[in-house]
């Protein structure tokens, strides 16, 4: 899915994303397979209900995610010039490195040779293996069978805990023994698991025509692998593994030398698993993958005699090392939070704060900070700034500590501010100012805004473009004005519904029935179904694609499908120009 945008560059682009988190002995999936790209300068909102994802998408970009979470799939493609370019000071020992990873890589060049043999041979390989353990339909329902049960019991255990046995000792006893009788199950089905593995083992074993035909076929396959793998390297494959073994150390030239030496011999051992594959080292977005897992690839551009030069293609999802994240948290992505109070803190001046974060990602003396802090204080709307620098956060109110957090995201000229619900704590005469100010600063610094909100009159005064998230996922996007004016999903008609602007005298306000899935379980068809009072019947059975509706407008519904009974939006949001032009004097 791609929007559009000839005016402004890609600055993140978000691809198959899915981030999942382990709670309880159980995967619970945030995110699911979201695809978005964010431009220069734009400002997009970030709206749906609570628990539908939008804060959990946002800390991915900045690494933020709890100790819990991890991202599962997907990429995060950060295009920022100056953390891209990278230089790598290399001597005599450096040279060593390089070419010692260079001949490994001939060596392991001659992998290639037979790698459609030494597929067969894992397939092979994998087949028999199947043959002694239970079918994937089987292993999965009995190990989500288990999953659930152990599930129940935690949450049972739990719930044990805050019983008084001396108080309520029926209540405390009951559930005694219900966290038994789960402890039976489990064992049972357990004990059930391994005997039916058992009976394929006995089964498996007791093919002897089977394992007859299998060794000899094993046989001839490594024979002629053998044989396959004593060919010549051809000259153009040198010539990519000098390239490859130069990028290797461009990654890790950033690293200590200790950690440098370990993760050269990662990559080394990562591409010899690629070339005993047969896969094409010869395509950038391959190479990319292979380097990913272990550290983000450096793409080679020149060098000298005492210099390496590349463009680093950085992605988000797999930063690993805790100074990449120190280069791009505050300094390129910074994040302005719902509550002040929480970012700031409470026994150190407003002045410290602010010059503490400009030190840290500048180049600059105390006094320099001590100016700069000043001038964003001034630019933040803060009176008396010289006199105020000193003063701690209490001494200031809560519209004034937002300013504050504001000026120290901004501090470093992020390429990203990301604003989670910053107007939430805040009364409503402080919010507009709050949204202005936003918005007037980013005219000066030219950062791109992420708006994280639940309030659509936040979204009319300060969004270019809007993504509609529910349950994990994004089920439309589009600028402002089609979102507000030409929604296309249901669930948009149902948030726009919604507004109490909309509502009329002597009515009752409208309200979304039901509650979001549990994220635990695996969702079928349309996540909204269930509340969806449109629903297809094969809303039920299949998720919906994501539908073009415009060049800048998509929509993930089947009642886009040419097929799909034409839907008349709710009569509440069909004439909702007006009210919203003079509601939020857009």
């Amino acid at each position: 899915m791609v929007i559009i945008m000839e005016k402004n560059n890609i600055l993140l682009s978000i691809k198959d994303l899915t981030v999942k988190f382990s709670v309880r002995g159980r995967t619970l999936t945030a995110i699911r397979n979201v695809s978005l790209d964010l431009y220069e300068n734009e400002s997009i909102a970030i709206v749906g209900e609570s628990g539908s994802g939008k804060s959990v998408l946002t800390k991915t970009f900045a690494g933020m995610l709890d100790a819990n979470g991890y991202i599962s799939e997907g990429s995060i493609i950060f295009s920022d010039a100056e953390l891209a370019d990278t230089n790598v000071a290399v001597g005599n020992f450096e040279r060593k490195l390089i070419a010692s990873a260079e001949k490994k890589l001939n060596e392991y060049s001659k992998l290639e040779l037979g790698s459609g043999i030494f597929r067969q041979m894992l397939e092979l390989e994998a087949e028999n293996k199947r043959r002694y353990e239970l079918s994937e339909d089987d292993e999965k329902r009995m190990s989500d069978a288990i999953a659930e049960l152990n599930f129940k019991r935690t949450e049972t255990y739990n719930y044990r805990l805050t019983v008084d046995p001396r108080t309520q000792k029926a209540e405390y006893k009951e559930l005694g023994a219900k966290i038994a009788q789960l402890d039976e199950e489990i064992k049972e089905l357990n004990k059930e698991r391994e005997k039916n593995i058992s009976a394929n083992k006995a089964a498996a074993k007791a093919d002897t025509k089977y394992l007859a035909e299998f060794n000899e076929k094993m046989a001839a396959l490594k024979s002629e692998y053998a044989k396959a793998i004593t060919g010549e390297v051809s000259e153009a494959a040198k010539e990519r593994n000098a390239l490859i073994a130069k990028e290797i150390y461009l990654s890790v030239g950033r690293f200590p030398l200790k950690k440098r030496l370990s993760l050269i011999n990662a990559l080394t051992k990562a591409l010899r698993k690629a070339m005993e594959l047969g896969v094409d080292l010869d395509d950038d977005n391959t190479k990319n993958k292979i380097f990913d897992d272990i550290a983000f690839r450096v793409k080679y551009l020149d060098e000298t005699e005492t210099n390496l030069h590349g463009k680093c293609i950085l992605n988000l999802a797999k930063v690993k090392y805790s100074k990449d994240w120190t280069k791009i948290r505050g300094g390129k992505i910074a994040t302005v939070f719902q509550d002040p109070m929480t970012s700031l803190n409470p026994i150190v001046t407003i002045g410290k704060q602010i010059t503490s974060v400009i030190l840290k990602h500048q180049e600059c003396s105390e006094i320099e900070a001590r100016k700069r802090a000043i001038i964003l204080m001034k630019k933040v709307g803060i009176p008396n700034a010289e006199k105020r620098f000193d003063d701690y956060p209490f001494q200031y109110s809560g519209g004034m500590r937002q300013r504050i957090v504001i000026a120290i995201a901004l501090s470093c000229q992020p390429k990203i501010l990301i604003c989670d619900e910053p107007t939430t704590a805040l009364d409503v005469t402080i919010q507009a100012q709050i949204l202005k100010l936003i918005k007037d600063l980013q005219r000066e610094f030219g950062y791109t805004i992420v708006f994280i909100t639940h309030d659509l009159g936040v979204v009319a005064n300060i969004a270019d473009r809007v993504a509609v998230l529910y349950a994990g996922q994004i089920v439309e996007l589009g600028t402002v004005e089609e979102v507000f004016y030409d929604s296309q999903h249901p669930y948009t008609w149902a948030l726009l519904s919604s507004l109490p602007q909309l509502a009329q005298r002597n009515t009752k306000l409208y309200s979304i029935s039901g509650t979001p899935p549990s994220l635990y379980n695996k969702i079928v068809g349309d996540a909204f179904a269930p509340r969806n009072p449109y629903c297809l019947k094969i809303d039920t059975l299949k998720e919906p694609p994501m539908f073009k509706v415009t060049e800048t407008h998509f929509a993930k519904t089947w009642l886009l499908d040419p097929r799909s009974p034409k839907v008349e939006r709710p009569e509440i949001i069909q004439d909702i120009h007006e009210k919203m032009m003079s509601t939020y004097n857009m």
